[in-house]
Order: structure tokens, then sequence, then C-alpha cells
């Protein structure tokens, strides 16, 4: 197809804002950039898409997700409400995980893709758990991401806080969609962990063991001081000085959150090339406290952006972040808007193409794979390449992304779902939500009692 009258905001290393551009796809890559007459010339069979002078951009990218998480909306929490973080697991994430079976697995995953779209978010990574339902809950995932025609990657949060067997399934269930996806043009499997806490050194020690050395893990760290005070208890170790014992920390894996980590973790992290990913909106809203995110990027830290299974507009995470550290600090100059689009638009890309060698994602250029929006917005005020981080921090918002195109096929246009039915999966996820409720109230109410 090509596209034409359209702004084109390139991104990449050396953004542009093209005016009154046209963009030619060809299968799931772009095949060039640059005027109408061009490449109307070039192109003279291709059908024309007409952008009516929006602006056309990548789509965005969530470093750390939990689509699993869907179901605790609107959800009440049995007995007075949780004091902090482990009470919130305990008593919300846990008892919510075991009561998914096999169709809410999918319907949670249909209705954050549902979501993804809408908000232009066109490449997510998903941490999931579901422990009464391990085996094959990554390919239900995975055919949900498939139907929805998104990009994503995939693991299974392995523990032990439900006994080894359940252990080793997540193992199994890891390495088997690792494999099953490696040639999936948009899905690819990692290996998941859930945290230092719930992991015992036979359990850390099997998961290293039985991953390939040029592959990585996906684990929440030192999101809360409990991390942290477990891995010392158990090791005399600060958590990220215990995952590194046993290997965990190679130039694939993934480090969730790193709020509390001191400075010689961040050193440990930098020296292996780990991915740190930052989520604010989950971060005040679990009151964990902030990440410092401007010293992580300053000591040269991979640092992403993601949602922690926030909704998936991504922009309210732009947002979020660049107004928590300034508030938290109290200083004005913390999260500058070009360090906020550093996570979220460089380093999130770089950070995907890691699960898809050779391919290009998050800019339009030729060559890169064809992920990419329409934003209908009216800027009063110029736009470039200088100024466009805060054009995306006080002027873009969600409502304005208009169509939704991936690997080189729309999957919304002019705001009308073209793979997924909405009516038709918020019916079918809600008519299993109170199953669902009713399974996570009594393991909740077991988790009062104990």
């Amino acid at each position: 197809m090509l596209i034409v009258n359209a702004n084109i905001i390139t991104l990449g290393a050396a953004p542009q804002v093209l005016s009154d551009a046209a963009l030619y796809i060809d299968g799931d890559r772009i095949g060039a950039v640059g005027s109408r007459a061009q490449l109307e010339a070039n192109y003279p069979a291709a059908e024309i898409v007409d952008a009516r002078g929006q602006y056309v951009m990548p789509g965005g990218i969530c470093a750390h997700t939990h689509f699993y998480g869907a179901y605790a909306r609107g959800m009440a929490i049995p007995g007075a409400p949780p004091r902090d973080f482990p009470q919130i697991l305990q008593r919300l994430w846990w008892p919510l995980d075991k009561a998914l079976d096999r169709d809410s697995v999918r319907a949670s995953a249909l209705v954050c893709l549902l979501d993804a779209i809408k908000h232009g978010t066109t490449s997510l990574v998903d941490h999931h758990a579901s422990p009464n339902c391990i085996d094959g809950s990554l390919d239900i995932i995975g055919e949900a991401v498939d139907t929805a025609g998104l990009r994503a990657v995939l693991c299974y949060e392995v523990t032990d806080r439900d006994g080894m067997e359940m252990m080793r399934a997540g193992i199994a269930e890891n390495l088997r969609f690792m494999r099953a996806a490696a040639e999936h043009p948009r899905l690819r499997g990692t290996f998941g962990l859930h945290a230092s806490l719930t992991l015992n050194d036979e359990s850390l020690r099997a998961c290293a063991d039985a991953l390939p050395d040029e592959a990585g893990f996906h684990i929440h760290v030192a999101e809360h001081e409990a991390d942290e005070d477990d891995s010392l208890n158990r090791s005399g170790l600060r958590v990220v000085e215990r995952l590194d014992r046993y290997g965990i920390w190679r130039d694939s894996s993934i480090a969730a959150h790193c709020v509390h980590i001191n400075e010689a973790e961040r050193d440990i992290l930098l020296d292996r090339g780990v991915w740190v990913s930052h989520q604010p909106r989950s971060n005040m809203n679990n009151g964990v406290g902030a990440a410092d995110i401007d010293s992580l990027l300053a000591s040269g830290i991979k640092l992403c952006l993601g949602n922690d299974g926030f909704s998936n507009n991504m922009w309210a995470e732009w947002k979020a972040a660049y107004l928590l550290h300034k508030v938290v600090n109290r200083d004005p100059r913390r999260a500058d808007g070009m360090n906020i689009a550093r996570m979220a638009w460089h380093n999130n890309a770089r950070l995907i193409e890691r699960f898809f060698p050779g391919v290009t994602i998050g800019e339009l250029s030729p060559g890169a794979v064809a992920d990419l929006i329409f934003v209908d917005y009216q800027p009063f005020t110029p736009l470039s390449a200088g100024n466009l981080p805060w054009h995306l921090l006080f002027g873009f918002e969600a409502s304005m992304v208009t169509t939704t195109i991936c690997a080189g096929r729309i999957l919304m246009r002019d705001r009308q779902l073209l793979t997924l039915d909405e009516s038709e999966i918020a019916t079918e996820a809600l008519a299993l939500a109170p199953k669902v409720w009713e399974r996570y109230t009594r393991n909740a109410q077991d988790t009062l009692q104990c």
C-alpha cells in the first residue's frame, strides 16, 4: 500500500518530521519514504491510503506488561485494604492468577490486545502467570496475539511459591514456547521468572541450567524492599547479586522495576548488558517508590518503559514518568522529556529487536518493519524533531490514534477494528468474569485465614 498526504514522524537515530510526505509498504516492511509524486510514479499499482494530513509514526512499544491482570479491573479485595506491596501480592495477584483457566487466560489476553490496538501499541512484552493452567498457556496467548495481528514476546513466570512441581512445569512451558515461536514473524518467547523472593536456590539453579547461554530471563527485581530483605536473609546478598550468582543476568535479560537497587547492583546490571523496565503508574499505585531513572540512564543502563498491566496507552505511561520523578525529587529538572523519549522509543525498540534479530523496529525508514499508527493531532505551535517529546507529553493523546498497522497489516482503520470484534470479546470476557471472581474470592479468603 502507499500512504499519502501524511506528516511523517520517522523517529530512529535521527528523527525527522516530513510534511506532506508518502510512505510505501511492501509486505511487512517499509519500502520507501518520500514525496507523493515520486512514490506514486515508482509504485503505480499500489493501493492508496489517504492519511488526510494526519501524523504517521511508529507504533508504541510496551517493555513489560501482564495480560492476565485484566480480570482485576473493578474487583473487590476481601478484608481491609492491603497495607503494602507484599500484601497486594498475597491478597490480590496470587489469588487471582490461581483463578485463571484456559478460557479466562484467552479472554484476558484478547481484551488487552484490543486495548493495545486502540491505543496504537503494536509491540508488547508480556509476563504471564496461571498456576492452574500452565501447560499450553503461552500458546493460548500466542494465538490471541496472532489473531489480533500484533507483535509480542511472551513468557511464563516460574516460581516455587506453589511447590516444586509447578516450578518445573513453568520451566517446561517457557522452553516449549521458545522453541515453538522461534520462526514466527511476530511472536517470540523468553524465560519468565517471578522474583527472587519466590525462588529458592534449587529453583534458580534449575532455571539457569535449563536455558541456553544466548537466551535471557524476564524477572521482577526489587520492586519493594521486601525483595531485598528476603534475598539478604536467604543468601547475605542483595537481589541483583544473588541472581548474578546463578547466571540470570545476560544481555537478553529483562529486570522489571529495580526501584530499590543500589549502585553496586546497578553496576552489575550494566556490566551484564541487562535491560531494565520502568513502570511508573504501577509503582505509584502500589506505593513502592520511584526508581532513580535519571541515574540509571546516565550510567548507561538500557532503561525501557512498560506498563505492568495498566492500560496499553503508552503515552499515559510517558506522562506519568515525566511527572512522578519531578514530584518525588521535588526537582522539575528530573525525568527530562528527551530522557523519557529515549526510554520509550529508542530503548524499547532496541529491546524488541533483540528478539527479532536482523529486524529494524520503531522507526519509519526503508527496510524497517511496517508497524505504524495514524494520529489526528492538530498542533497550534510548531512541531519539529527537536521539540517532539514535549508535544507527545503535553499534546498527543491516545484518543487521537485513528489507524494502527502492524507488519504491514491494517488492524484498525479510522477507529474501526478489523481483526478483533470488540463487542464479542467484551461479551465473552464479561460472561467468564463471575466465575473468575468467585474463584479469586475463595482463594483470597483462604489467604486471610492463614
